[in-house]
């Protein structure tokens, strides 16, 4: 086998082992949504919201072409207060 043979091999292997399990249930969380908050989509895939799974699902989300917003439309009754939301958004541009 060439290296190039061997090389490839070992990258198929690297991305089945590395692929995040979680990928197939944020993906289907979303699926058919334009935006969501981090609390929610933590709460659909029946993880505990702390910081690092928060950056595991940032990595899957940006992977998802997914981008980072800060929002008051996500929260439960909208407008009322100072508080502001993270969540998550489909692009409006077409690239």
């Amino acid at each position: 086998m060439s290296l190039l043979g061997k090389l490839a091999q070992t990258r198929a292997e690297f991305d089945w082992c590395h692929d995040d399990p979680w990928r197939k249930k944020v993906a289907a969380a979303v699926r058919g949504k334009e935006t969501i908050s981090t609390a929610a989509l933590l709460d659909a895939v029946c993880v505990p919201a702390t910081t690092g799974t928060a950056r595991r699902l940032a990595a899957i989300m940006r992977d998802l072409h997914f981008i980072p917003i800060k929002s008051r439309r996500l929260m439960p009754g909208g407008r009322a207060g100072n508080t502001v939301t993270r969540g998550w958004a489909r692009s409006v541009r077409t690239m």
